[in-house]
């Protein structure tokens, strides 16, 4: 429950966190999970720690006091944030104080930042004057990388970029669009959502499938656009969207129970798993067992696309 208006006014709505936060010494948070091997030569981590360096901590851990600890706090969500601020020798951090044993939400429910929100994101910090390698800095990427962000939508229709502005397309699928008419990308822009499919192999299909006249005018010579694909490769990119037809049409079948059944465990095992008095169990006992539990719960659901976990 966020801290709305509604909240404030209405006293049967009881608030999720407090409305101001506590600076905490890191000591005194115990994490509620085991992190995973390698995890800090992952690029999230790299980033959360480039972020931290060059800007510090924007988004707060969240914890909940111990019950029958005082001076304790159980970490619900942040942990590569935490690890990171151990590593760069922060002894303390602003954290939000919830009241509810809750790690769901904070984990699950989360809007991931899809590649046109990024870009409009880093194009208003440069029109702000943050130069790219400031940029760069706090999200652990090139500057050539920043700067093709910043130029993502040069050549893509105003249309087709409100169609696509919240979902997973690459930056590879606008460089194929852009080859594309303005007429033409919405078109593909609409079969994308429609058969909710945003790779790069559909939309090379959706590019090779497209008359010379829905096609962009390139420069002639050097720089110029790719070659029209050939009629090999048509009936290549035909064969792959048939067997990619075939593939789904063969779960088709089994995709809702097998769901049904992934959901139900799941819930079981992240019930279980919110048990203090368990999960503290396999922890001392069976880490291997607890690491997979932790693995399942976090599974998203069937069909689900995420740039990456949350944490």
């Amino acid at each position: 429950m966020t801290d709305t208006p509604q909240a404030r006014q209405d006293p049967n709505i009881r608030l999720a966190f407090d409305r101001s936060f506590l600076n905490i010494p890191l000591s005194a948070i115990v994490p509620l999970k085991i992190l995973p091997d390698g995890v800090r030569a992952s690029r999230t981590y790299t980033q959360i720690l480039s972020s931290i360096k060059a800007i510090g901590l924007v988004e707060a851990p969240v914890v909940m006091a111990a019950p029958q600890k005082s001076g304790t706090w159980f970490l619900l969500d942040g942990h590569l944030r935490v690890e990171a601020l151990k590593e760069l020798g922060i002894v303390e951090a602003e954290c939000l104080l919830a009241t509810d044993d809750d790690t769901y939400t904070y984990n699950k429910r989360v809007n991931r930042i899809p590649p046109i929100q990024e870009h409009r994101m880093i194009a208003r910090a440069m029109e702000r004057g943050v130069s790219s390698a400031d940029i760069a800095s706090a999200l652990n990427l090139q500057v050539e990388s920043v700067l093709r962000r910043f130029r993502l939508l040069e050549g893509i229709s105003p249309e087709a970029a409100d169609l696509l502005k919240d979902t997973p397309c690459s930056m590879k699928v606008f460089d194929i669009l852009r080859q594309m008419s303005a007429v033409r990308q919405i078109e593909a822009a609409d079969l994308m959502i429609g058969q909710n499919n945003f790779t790069v192999m559909f939309a090379r299909a959706l590019r090779a499938a497209t008359s010379e006249s829905q096609l962009a005018v390139t420069k002639k010579g050097k720089g110029g656009g790719s070659p029209t694909p050939s009629g090999q490769q048509i009936a290549r990119m035909e064969r792959e969207l048939a067997a990619l037809q075939t593939q789904v049409e063969s779960v088709e079948d089994t995709y809702g129970i097998e769901n049904l059944h992934l959901t139900v465990a799941r819930g079981y095992i992240a019930k279980l798993l919110a048990n203090k008095r368990i999960a503290r169990w396999l922890a001392n006992h069976q880490q291997d067992y607890l690491i997979e539990f932790q693995k399942i719960a976090e599974i998203d659901t069937l069909g689900a696309v995420t740039e990456g976990p949350k944490v």
